[in-house]
């Protein structure tokens, strides 16, 4: 990809190269949603200005001084290299390359003042929404502020906040690459975010939160917002909190953002009248549909149009009922205090969870240091500079802020319960003060007060977040016929899906491990000698995901890389033809039978041999995608048995149903596999002639798996599969997404379902109850017979 692209010509396929949040911003723009146009700074151009300058050698070897348990060398080296980076000139055809792109940008759009984004490649993603960590720089004049501010972005990947946090969600520093996203600013007069599903809670409700003014406001905590709850199905409002606003941030006369009071007669007027509630929650609803999950989004308007500036998808949706347990902090713990006492303050709930702790008030991040482990943080509002305090706490309590603010955001990801928007916890608190604080009611108690079971509907939860800090428990979580099994994509998050109670790994995408530990186009790392390394980078992101499930399966789905994806990576261009829909173009198992690609597959067989023998783990198989036809499969068997993998009792071959030529000659199909996987995308177009990616045909509501043609495809390939004793599974969100097609799914006998980590819990209790209602009806039929 080039170092600066257009916004409207990216989308979330490019995000190695234009980081999470441009990328699902340009997914928005070609949804034809309400976006400001903008420009993106690859990180292409990020790689450049590191590699022509001393930035190149700045950056391993202040990294490599870090040890995580010692702060005073994360500050240390966060302060040489930001201070490296804002102070490092631009090579001058890189600069002229970002001074063209910002003069036809500002002529075309007639731009006044810019917004600059950090877009980072570890960024917006399920699991880890670094919100607030990497700067933003709003109402930006001029090309010298211009790139002024892109330097401070890129070296706001080293920020000490950050540093921590990347390293808390297992994520390498040396592989996180920043683009940066230069935007329209809108003058905005009101501003906030939106949660398609309830964080908290995992209702399903929209959250929505409104202020006056830019929301910086908002996401920073410096005021509370209007707080409405929309039912999720009908869209009506349910309920409004309308907050008091003596402050807003505007935009300053010769750019940049001022405070300013606001006028007495506005403070307590509702911020987002009810007409535009309805059209902000409806643009959310196709987001949701889009993408197929529940998201967090940012929107802002002027004074006639609503815009969204970041989509996100919801990081935290709780899916367990995790019974709390003794000690100062009960991370993610379901149960609530037993009533009959009375709260000393009450604010939102914002991340569930009870815990107990010693009041620790800090005023700023400049007494971080004060916090022992395991007190409860008190402060007016969190920054993102208190990320390391606030993982340390038992619990956080705020003065400001709504659900949707940075502490209520990082609370959640870290598991920690959180209460904000108190108005007055650092007045009515103590240091030392003992106090019992829960995160799902909103309220905080004086004392340590014993806690009731978590019980009834609605119940928060732990999140995947607490997993992996061994606060979780899954008493109560029923077992299931249909095997569930987890899908895992970056290696670094495997131990805590682990902890999950799942069968293994449905799908272990290789492709994942390529873009985050190979990163070069397979065929350019071989061309330059480099075979060793490219096995041993497989095998150790493979290793990993294998050593932290066994003895459980780990499917891994060999490479499924498309023409247009692969062109992307460093030196794809040489080896990657340009084709008109590469959808159903040069993918899957026709490039391992290629001479041309078949020494990159080998290298990945190598890897999974590798992972097998040397480091003992028998648990991994293999799983072929695209398939089209049983002669490929022949040849690729044999490529398969040289490299030391042959079907056996420990070692099984499985292939992607998404050709309907494996539907209709599962049998045939059923001779050389274990058994199958559905990919519910893929299967979903070929057999409606419906291109996946076609923004029209999406929003037609042509591209839908419940389509009973889809399903009858589904029902024959089950059919034909169990006939010859084969397994059946489906990897996708489908069935967590839509319930009546996970009913159809278990009626028809599917053998396994794989969903992602966030989805896993509740859609256990959903199967359970579906098998359930079938085991009574039958009972029913056979006494009634």
């Amino acid at each position: 990809m080039a170092r600066i692209v257009d916004l409207a010509e990216v989308s979330e396929s490019d995000l190695e190269t234009v980081g999470g949040k441009a990328g699902k911003l340009g997914e928005l723009v070609r949804q034809g949603l309400p976006v400001p146009p903008g420009f993106v700074i690859t990180t292409e151009a990020y790689q450049a200005f590191l590699d022509a300058t001393d930035l190149h050698r700045t950056v391993p070897e202040a990294l490599g001084t870090i040890q995580t348990d010692q702060p005073a060398t994360v500050e240390a080296a966060s302060q040489r290299l930001r201070s490296a980076f804002e102070t490092t000139d631009f090579p001058p055809e890189l600069k002229a390359e970002i001074v063209a792109a910002y003069e036809a940008f500002v002529k075309k759009h007639a731009v006044r003042f810019s917004a600059v984004r950090s877009s980072a490649t570890a960024e917006d993603l399920e699991g880890a929404s670094f919100a607030g960590l990497q700067d933003t720089y709003l109402n930006v004049a001029g090309i010298e502020n211009i790139l002024t501010s892109v330097r401070k972005c890129w070296g706001s990947l080293f920020t000490p906040r950050v540093l921590v946090y990347r390293q808390r969600k297992g994520f390498d520093h040396a592989t996180v690459r920043l683009a940066v996203l230069v935007q329209q600013m809108v003058d905005a007069t009101v501003s906030g975010i939106l949660f398609t599903k309830d964080p908290n809670t995992g209702e399903n409700h929209m959250i929505v939160e409104a202020a006056f003014g830019l929301g910086e406001a908002v996401v920073g905590g410096e005021v509370t917002p209007d707080h409405y709850v929309v039912d999720g199905a009908s869209l009506k409002l349910v309920h409004k909190q309308i907050s008091e606003q003596k402050i807003q941030l505007v935009r300053g006369p010769q750019g940049g953002n001022v405070r300013e009071e606001v006028p007495a007669a506005q403070r307590k007027a509702q911020k987002l009248p009810d007409q535009r509630l309805q059209r902000l929650v409806s643009l959310a609803r196709v987001i949701e549909s889009h993408y197929r999950r529940p998201m967090d989004i940012e929107w802002c308007g002027d004074k006639e149009s609503l815009f969204v500036v970041q989509a996100r998808p919801v990081t935290t949706i709780p899916t367990s009922t995790a019974a709390a347990t003794g000690g100062e902090r009960a991370e993610g713990a379901a149960g609530t205090v037993k009533e009959g006492e009375a709260p000393v303050l009450r604010g939102f709930g914002a991340s569930p969870g009870v815990a107990m702790g010693s009041v620790r008030i800090l005023r700023g991040a400049a007494e971080m240091e004060k916090l022992k482990p395991g007190e409860v943080l008190v402060t007016a509002m969190t920054t993102p500079d208190m990320v390391p305090a606030m993982s340390q706490a038992a619990a956080i309590v705020t003065d400001e802020g709504g659900m949707t603010c940075h502490a209520a955001i990082v609370s959640r990801e870290l598991g920690v319960p959180c209460v904000v928007g108190t108005r007055e916890a650092t007045t009515v608190l103590k240091d030392g003060l003992e106090v019992t604080v829960d995160g799902k009611t909103g309220v905080v108690y004086k004392g340590f007060l014993p806690r009731g079971p978590a019980t009834g509907a609605g119940t928060a939860a732990a999140p995947v977040g607490a997993i992996a800090s061994g606060g979780a428990h899954h008493e109560g979580v029923p077992v299931t016929a249909t095997k569930i099994y987890v899908n895992v994509g970056v290696p670094e998050k495997a131990e805590e899906y682990a902890r999950l109670p799942v069968g293994g790994v449905g799908l272990l995408r290789i492709e994942f491990i390529f873009t985050a530990h190979v990163r070069d186009h397979p065929l350019a790392l071989l061309k330059r000698g480099k075979k060793d390394e490219l096995v041993r980078r497989l095998a150790e992101g493979i290793g990993k995901v294998c050593q932290a499930f066994h003895p459980r399966p780990v499917i891994i789905r060999t490479s499924d890389f498309k023409t247009n994806e692969y062109r992307g990576m460093p030196g794809g261009e040489e080896f990657e033809p340009t084709e008109e829909n590469p959808m159903i173009g040069w993918r899957g198992c026709s490039r391992y039978i290629s001479p041309v690609f078949k020494p990159a597959f080998l290298c990945e067989l190598e890897a999974i041999h590798r992972v097998r023998t040397e480091m003992g783990m028998k648990n991994a198989m293999v799983m072929l995608p695209f398939v089209r036809n049983t002669w490929e499969l022949e040849e690729i068997a044999e490529m398969m048995k040289a490299q030391g993998l042959k079907r056996s009792r420990d070692f099984q071959l499985y292939l992607m149903a998404e050709v309907p030529s494996t539907v209709l000659l599962a049998r045939d199909f059923s001779q050389h596999c274990d058994g199958f996987s559905i990919g519910s995308n893929d299967l979903t177009q070929l057999v409606l002639g419906a291109d996946r990616d076609s923004e029209t045909l999406g929003r037609m509501g042509y591209f839908d798996e419940r389509d009973p043609a889809v399903q009858r495809a589904i029902s024959l390939l089950i059919e034909g599969a169990h006939a010859e004793g084969r397994t059946v599974g489906i990897c996708g969100q489908g069935p967590s997404v839509y319930p009546e097609f996970a009913e159809f799914l278990v009626r028809e006998g599917i053998d396994s379902i794989s969903l992602n980590a966030d989805t896993v819990l509740s859609t256990i209790r959903t199967i359970a109850s579906l098998e359930q209602r079938m085991k009574l009806a039958g009972v029913r039929q056979r006494t009634s017979t």
